[in-house]
């Protein structure tokens, strides 16, 4: 029997997420070496598409793991436990309350946090720009107000280009060359230039 024979048995001819009978396939849970139906689940052409690395989540169509996270289906735990984070991350206090709940064995959880983003460390310094958007050294950043560069005697105006930028350990100021001269800037009168993000 194949595998999606054995799924669609196994899941009742129905997507073992969301239950629904539309367009279903086998998706293979990552980390992947060759398929198998102990690391696949049997999902609908929605749930398959919004599970495909960096697509964004219809937060009403995922509270189906609401029922997903109790399966007794290794896979399908692993696939609710990961959705559930990238929930929490984008600020659904529901789904926290869910994983607060949610029970997996040890071997289970660690094959589910392998398909993480990797935590950030909490005592990383970030800069962000006036919008709030990261900003990383050799970034290109713009002067969003006129600023009066102390000792410099110069007015930095509004829409300066400040090329490959520097940081500094606090995360409100960064470094730049305005007109030869290297000079601290605050974070929130710059704005991140769209070219830095190609």
């Amino acid at each position: 029997m194949s595998i999606e024979n054995t799924l669609m048995v196994r899941g009742d001819s129905k997507c073992e997420l969301c239950g629904s009978n539309d367009q279903l396939s086998v998706y293979d849970v990552p980390p992947v070496d060759k398929s198998h139906e102990d690391k696949a689940v049997l999902t609908c052409l929605k749930c398959k598409t919004e599970l495909a690395e960096g697509s964004e989540l219809d937060v009403n169509h995922w509270r189906c793991v609401n029922d997903a996270m109790w399966s007794q289906v290794t896979a399908v735990q692993v696939v609710a436990y990961r959705v559930l984070h990238q929930l929490v991350a984008k600020g659904e206090t529901w789904a926290q309350d869910l994983l607060d709940m949610m029970y997996m064995e040890e071997d289970v959880k660690a094959w589910a946090d392998l398909g993480l983003p990797e935590e950030e460390d909490p005592d990383a310094i970030v800069h962000r720009d006036s919008n709030g958007d990261v900003i990383v050294a050799g970034d290109t950043v713009h002067l969003i107000k006129d600023l009066v560069v102390k000792g410099g005697n110069f007015t930095a105006k509004r829409g300066t280009a400040v090329r490959n930028i520097g940081t500094t350990n606090n995360p409100l100021h960064i470094e730049g060359r305005v007109n030869g001269q290297r000079i601290v800037i605050l974070t929130e009168f710059v704005k991140k230039s769209k070219h830095s993000e190609e």
